[in-house]
């Protein structure tokens, strides 16, 4: 992958974006997505994950009044740092020091908008690691 980034050149502007991009933590990064999103009308969603969302749905009443997308939140890092590190570079995909960062700055929402069931496995693996999760 090194390779193929090495081979393209990029003009001032250009890194420039790329730079100021690396630089975010992943809340402000998933706001830029979001901004992206809706004013471009592109998606970082995978299309599988859209496809299966109605699917899921299909009672009314309570079923229809129950939050269908949620924050995931650490609350605290726990007493094995080392072992929630690894999940939350798993689960959301940070570099190292990223997750570290996330880690230690906690509370700090890791994922917004993910659908339950998703949130609801998110906050198993985080807490057998040893964190303290909020699902809002």
């Amino acid at each position: 992958m090194a390779d193929a980034a090495t081979s393209i050149s990029l003009s001032k502007s250009e890194q420039a974006v790329i730079d100021a991009v690396s630089k975010l933590n992943v809340v402000e990064l998933n706001n830029v997505v979001k901004y992206m999103e809706k004013e471009y009308g592109i998606s970082a969603a995978a299309p599988v994950a859209m496809a299966a969302a109605p699917a899921a749905g299909g009672g009314a009443g309570a079923e229809a009044d129950e939050k269908s997308n949620y924050n995931i939140e650490l609350t605290d890092g726990g007493a094995q740092k080392i072992a929630v590190i690894k999940v939350v570079r798993e689960v959301t995909g940070l570099a190292l020091g990223d997750a570290k960062a996330a880690v230690d700055g906690a509370p700090k929402v890791l994922k917004e908008g993910v659908p339950k069931a998703e949130a609801e496995e998110i906050k198993k693996k985080l807490e057998a690691a040893g964190a303290k999760v909020t699902l809002k």
